[in-house]
């Protein structure tokens, strides 16, 4: 197998259909147990017939049940020994006796590892289904609290500049009160690393009473948000954080790598729509704000 499995299952799962996503889910929610199970057991674990499992190896392009256990197992083995546990760290797997020097290269390694998974998990046909949908989209709105609200600016100025009606609040009750003003052209783009974000399902919870399409970036895909999700983008969730720091910020960079390609993918296969504004956009607001050079 030339990939992680593991990484492979998490790539596709967003695009499966809701019984194969059941298995994935299970897999990937604890592949130790899953590697010792029968196919009877894990297609129970599941809640469907053995034979969807045998259509979620079809879609692997696995040749038989014991292909999958072996790549499961060689995707656990694969993983890094734990320096020590999550209660010792100060920060995502840094401990407080690191130097500057160790402390440096866990941050560039996580960083590193988190776009590099998030890449492998984004899926062409979905990411391409989400760009028409933001083409056709009266308006845009994002839902997001905490580090992830950072993202989701990010996102607004981007889209902003391509001609895109944008609409974002850090404030929660805001992102309430906006998410009841969406329309059925509307797409609402929910991001939370966890999926657990409360603030954020809240706004979704409203958002689709009101029809609108509802897009979740998150690594969580049993999440509540992905439950409540049209579409999921998947990211990469880094290992928790201590109880001290909570949550995790290195997640952010995939965030930010499925928000550039939607981006660059919006803006290239819309050319023509996107050009002016863009020009337009750097013109009069982007240019004047830079200083003349000697």
């Amino acid at each position: 197998m030339g990939t992680n499995l593991l990484h492979q299952i998490s790539r596709k799962a967003a695009s499966m259909s809701p019984a194969l996503r059941g298995v994935a889910e299970v897999i990937l929610a604890d592949p130790e147990g899953a590697q010792s199970m029968s196919i009877t057991g894990l297609a129970g674990k599941a809640g469907v017939a053995d034979s969807t499992v045998s259509r979620f190896l079809r879609e692997l392009d696995l040749e038989g049940y014991n292909q999958l256990r072996l790549g499961i197992a060689q995707a656990i083995y694969s993983r890094a020994p734990a320096a020590a546990a999550s209660s010792e760290w100060v920060y995502e797997g840094i401990l407080r006796d690191d130097g500057q020097a160790a402390v440096a290269e866990k941050v560039l390694h996580a960083s590193i590892e988190a776009l590099t998974r998030t890449a492998e998990r984004i899926d062409p046909e979905t990411l391409s289904a989400v760009v028409d949908r933001i083409h056709d989209a009266g308006s845009l709105y994002f839902a997001a609290m905490g580090s992830s609200a950072t993202v989701a600016e990010s996102a607004v100025l981007r889209f902003t500049r391509a001609g895109k009606s944008c609409t974002f609040f850090r404030d929660h009750s805001a992102q309430a009160m906006s998410a009841a003003t969406v329309k059925p052209t509307d797409v609402v783009i929910a991001i939370s690393d966890s999926g657990d974000s409360r603030a954020v399902i809240n706004a979704v919870e409203i958002a689709r009473l009101h029809g609108a399409h509802i897009v979740a970036l998150t690594s969580g895909v049993d999440s509540p948000l992905a439950e409540l999700a049209d579409t999921l983008l998947l990211t990469t969730g880094a290992v928790a954080s201590s109880d001290v720091y909570g949550e995790s910020v290195t997640s952010k960079w995939g965030q930010l790598l499925v928000i550039d390609t939607l981006y660059a993918t919006y803006a290239t296969r819309f050319f023509d729509d996107t050009e002016p504004y863009l020009r337009e956009s750097y013109q009069s607001a982007i240019m004047p704000t830079r200083a003349e050079r000697r």
